[in-house]
């Protein structure tokens, strides 16, 4: 069957097998037992484990498994449904542990589209978790600055809180392609900063054009979650920026918390390729 993915080494299309994926020059790369492939080449490798590690990726898993941000993943997958054409490729750059790629993948599915959808991300850890979570979805070890894909293949193309990529996701995207970029509204995990940090700010909000994108839309996402342990509090933060750049007192605050109210405020900027 043909992939989404192509050869990172001669960029010809690859055919995905059982166990493995092939392109026409006769590179051959494995497919994991969990079933996701590894694509980017050791020259592009900046460690030996890039990405979340194994500790972070599934306190990530635990946290999205207890649907905290189902908000957002619901107001995904109906984007999705909306912008979408009958015959669709969608294509999730850093998709992690998957948790909005199956989403999103089920809810096109659901609407009797023919969809064909692949994921990737740095991180192995994450990509295992991806792979068992929706199997009908390709996922992939890959830099978002280097996608193992086709000029123009993709019709929407998901972005949540990943790196801006731009002159790749320009290139990915067929024209008219729509490209969904979620970031944090103002009063994101507002309570949760208070804990870790003497004086907070709110985030920034703005639009920002990007050259070869139109503005279709912003949706916004906001609500208030309960964290009722301290291991969801911590599985949360170890999620965030703050993990590295906390103080120590800030740690020990959060540590001592059975519980947490906080606000969660998410905004989905929506473009076309022009």
């Amino acid at each position: 069957m043909e992939s989404l993915f192509r050869c990172p080494l001669c960029q010809r299309a690859l055919d995905r097998q059982e166990n493995r994926y092939l392109c026409p020059q006769g590179h051959s790369f494995d497919r994991a037992a969990a079933g996701y492939v590894h694509l980017l080449p050791a020259n592009k490798m900046h460690s030996k484990d890039p990405g979340d590690d194994k500790g972070m990726a599934t306190a990530r898993n635990r946290f999205l498994s207890g649907d905290y941000y189902r908000p957002l993943c619901d107001a995904l997958a109906e984007l999705a449904v909306k912008y979408a054409p009958e015959t669709v490729s969608v294509f999730d750059a850093g998709c992690g542990e998957g948790y909005y790629s199956a989403a999103i993948y089920r809810a096109l599915v659901q609407t009797d589209r023919q969809v064909r959808m692949a994921g990737a991300d740095l991180s192995k850890h994450a990509l295992r978790r991806a792979a068992k979570r929706e199997k009908e979805v390709e996922f992939a070890v890959a830099s978002v600055y280097d996608l193992p894909v086709g000029d123009q293949c993709a019709d929407l193309l998901f972005n949540c809180f990943s790196p801006l990529a731009l002159e790749e996701f320009r290139r990915i995207l067929k024209p008219g392609g729509i490209y969904f970029y979620v970031v944090p509204g103002e009063r994101h995990l507002w309570e949760l900063k208070n804990v870790l940090y003497d004086r907070p700010y709110p985030n920034t909000e703005k639009r920002t054009p990007y050259e070869g994108f139109s503005y279709l839309e912003v949706q916004p996402v906001d609500g208030t979650i309960h964290l009722p342990d301290q291991q969801t509090i911590f599985d949360l933060f170890q999620m965030t920026p703050y993990f590295w750049k906390t103080p120590k007192e800030g740690v020990q605050r959060l540590t001592a918390l059975d519980s947490l109210d906080t606000t969660i405020s998410f905004r989905i900027h929506v473009f076309q390729k022009e």
